[in-house]
């Protein structure tokens, strides 16, 4: 799994490519959790590039969403593939997160 991190538009532009599973999520929660401290962001998470998103992973992305918000700030998805958008479906995270 790559992670990169980048700030535009005024958003922070978290990019996943590959595999969130076990393995790679707390490295992914090590990077992030970085940027999900500052007050009143944005943070978008650009998953066109995930592959699988296990357990591990939608555990990141809920505590993101969480830290995000309870500081004001706002917690999006973007360019989730079908398999990934499936798994968020049926684990009912598309009625808490924000999905564009």
């Amino acid at each position: 799994m790559e992670v990169k991190i980048l700030e535009q538009n005024g958003e922070h532009l978290v990019a996943i490519e590959g595999r969130v599973d076990t393995v790679t999520a707390p490295d992914l929660e090590m990077k992030v959790s970085q940027v999900w401290a500052m007050p009143g962001i944005t943070l978008v998470f650009d998953c066109e590039k995930v592959e699988y998103i296990s357990s591990s992973g939608l555990r990141i992305l809920l505590s993101a969403h969480k830290q995000v918000v309870a500081k004001g700030g706002k917690f999006i998805l973007r360019n989730l593939n079908k398999e990934v958008r499936q798994v968020i479906d049926m684990t009912g995270f598309s009625r808490i997160l924000t999905i564009e």
